[in-house]
């Protein structure tokens, strides 16, 4: 067998869409741009294309290196490539920028051509369902009526179940992993607060921090420290960091000193740095807007019951944040609506973050299930 190796030098495209995007929010945008990545080559039928979906701050840039990056491989390039268990030299892969990002795809930093200035807190809420909604529309133009696959990990498997019921018959295969049908009263409540640390940073200005030439990293740094605890179990924090102090000794002082206060920091300076602050709270807002079983009154089997693809669903043993259990009623609603579905619970000790990781059991699970696609 070949050994896996890198799709190699990556240059992103943009989709221009000029019909109207009616939003589930009441809003609407005009007009707007979708940045994108491809990897392999889209056979003769059409009919070997594989979105993935990304989460709260991935971006389009799945796999490869752009050119003059020595150190930019994409955020799920271990998964993506020949000889990977998502195999480019078999299926043609697709990474979209979500709306409201900010990696290239019309979002809070896009100028609003209303006012000539960007967005801001102006731009309009937008929803997972509006996500896929915009990916659709993008399938169009690259003349893909049907994906062989739709995969995604954390917020990113939410849109491959939502592509499964708002286009059940353009979605030949789903994978959701470490996911959940929605989020607990516990995961709003962490969302919460990491959006109280933006809202209340001086240098937000309300949303509109772009003319004042200032960002709010303050905040944005404290709420990507509060979501990264909720991304790593307790054991990987302790094996990683333990109780280790910097300077060998405590020298009491607010200053760092604990292993782990320096990750933390270097984590939250690092993606204040990159990250938009507006993408981040209409991020997380459509994190907890979602819930499938809603109009439904609350049940997931109802919910469900458009889906006709095959699945695969997938949790990691210590991710406490989107655990188990929660992927565990998506099977339940699946099996019971006589969907064929593939469930595997992975022990890996990296908690949540598990999905974005090389580990042999869980690539060899993605291995199989690809490998039985036909296209």
């Amino acid at each position: 067998m070949t050994e896996p190796c890198s799709v190699g030098i990556v240059t992103p495209a943009t989709a221009r869409f000029d019909d109207t995007l009616h939003l589930r929010s009441g809003g609407r945008l005009d007009g707007y741009e979708l940045i994108y990545e491809t990897y392999g080559e889209l056979n003769a039928a059409r009919s070997n294309a594989v979105l993935v979906c990304h989460a709260l701050s991935g971006s389009h840039h799945v796999a490869g290196r752009h050119a003059g990056e020595s150190e930019d491989s994409g955020w799920w390039d271990n998964l993506v490539g020949p000889g990977k268990p998502l195999d480019t030299r078999k299926f043609f892969v697709i990474g979209v920028n979500n709306l409201g990002g900010c990696h290239g795809s019309t979002g809070p930093r896009a100028h609003n051509p209303a006012t000539g200035r960007p967005w801001g807190a102006d731009f309009p809420f937008v929803t997972v369902e509006d996500w896929v909604d915009a990916q659709a529309r993008l399938a169009d133009e690259l003349g893909i009526d049907s994906f062989a696959a739709v995969i995604g990990g954390s917020l990113g498997g939410m849109q491959a179940l939502s592509w499964a019921l708002q286009y059940p018959q353009r979605v030949r295969h789903a994978a959701v992993i470490a996911s959940a049908p929605k989020l607990s009263a516990q995961n709003i409540a962490f969302n919460e607060v990491a959006r109280q640390a933006i809202l209340t940073d001086p240098d937000f200005h309300g949303g509109y921090f772009y003319g004042h030439g200032v960002v709010p990293e303050r905040g944005l740094r404290l709420a990507r420290m509060v979501g990264h605890i909720t991304y790593l179990s307790d054991d990987a924090m302790g094996e990683k960091f333990g109780r280790n102090l910097r300077h060998g000794k405590a020298v009491y002082s607010y200053d760092v000193e604990f292993e782990i206060e320096s990750y933390l920091r270097y984590q939250g300076d690092r993606f204040a740095q990159q990250f938009d602050a507006n993408t981040y709270l209409l991020t997380t807002k459509a994190l907890d807007y979602y819930d499938p079983a809603f109009a439904h009154g609350g049940d997931l089997t109802a919910a469900l019951a458009a889906a006709r693809a095959d699945f695969l669903v997938a949790a990691f043993t210590t991710d406490w944040r989107f655990s188990p259990a929660r992927s565990r009623e998506i099977v339940y609603a699946l099996v019971h609506n006589g969907c064929s579905v593939s469930y595997a619970e992975i022990d890996c000790p990296a908690g949540h973050d598990s999905f974005l990781l090389a580990d042999p059991q869980y690539h060899a699970v993605l291995t199989a299930w690809f490998d039985r696609i036909e296209v």
